[in-house]
């Protein structure tokens, strides 16, 4: 059962979730990538699957890839990767960034991807857009046996109090309670979770360009923009007292959950 995520009702996630058709060299240039270490648990923990032997996993599904973040670890780990994600605008830049890669249109609860063909499924920032049933279901079919279904989730960390209100003016609507658990379907079993924290250096200028890309923003009309950049331009250079030449280490955290094809 899921626990402590955002509640958004269907529609209102389906609207926002459209918010992301367009924007992707947008979307790819200001959102940050994700640590290695989420990849490498992933990956590894997937060495019982069929085909993957003890180095981990040989083959990879990246579903909701978006531009490519997670799916360039997983290339750089030497995996054989197939993105799928919605967006047209999307997938022509993660196309751009990694040529060599396979990418079609799909979603999570439709992939158009083969049977018993991977050894791990990542979903990395996407989850909360998919009917996890649905999802379930489909993403246990092109999995081998034991294989790893990945969900992935950076957030801004909220521990941090200036990060906490900086969230709340950007409407990070993402960011998760202490006892959130993914919903999964009962094609697998063994949920758990591995914690990185961890900063990106930014300027006052990239955190603006930052909310830019959120679906908050993106779905808001102008004066409710305009509302929000005002906002952050006090927070940050007036209140915080930051000059926009700053380098500030924003801090994240990201969730890697896994669970294995029962």
């Amino acid at each position: 059962m899921a626990r402590g995520g955002p509640k958004l009702h269907h529609q209102r996630r389906y609207e926002l979730g459209q918010s992301f058709q367009d924007g992707g060299e947008h979307y790819d240039r200001v959102r940050p990538s994700y640590p290695g270490d989420s990849a490498d648990w992933l990956i590894h923990s997937a060495g019982g699957a069929a085909g993957a032997g003890t180095a981990g996993a040989s083959d990879a599904a990246d579903i909701g890839a978006g531009t490519g973040k997670f799916t360039a670890l997983l290339v750089q780990r030497g995996l054989a990767v197939s993105a799928v994600d919605p967006s047209p605008d999307m997938l022509a830049q993660l196309r751009l960034v990694l040529p060599g890669v396979p990418a079609t249109e799909g979603t999570a609860e439709a992939t158009g991807l083969p049977d018993a063909a991977f050894d791990v499924v990542v979903v990395a920032q996407a989850w909360h857009w998919c009917d996890p049933l649905l999802a379930s279901t489909e993403l246990s079919r092109i999995l081998r046996p034991g294989g790893v279904l990945g969900l992935v989730w950076n957030q801004l960390d909220t521990s941090v109090p200036w990060v906490h209100r900086l969230s709340r003016i950007m409407h990070a609507g993402d960011v998760h309670k202490p006892d959130f658990r993914p919903a999964i379907g009962p094609e697998f079993d063994g949920l758990e979770s591995h914690l990185t924290r961890w900063e990106d250096p930014v300027t006052t200028g990239d955190i603006v360009e930052l909310a830019k890309s959120r679906s908050y923003y993106l779905a808001a009309g102008e004066n409710t923009r305009a509302k929000v950049r005002h906002n952050l331009d006090w927070y940050l250079h007036e209140h915080l007292g930051h000059s926009p030449a700053d380098t500030i280490g924003l801090p994240y955290l990201t969730q890697t959950w896994r669970a294995f094809k029962a």
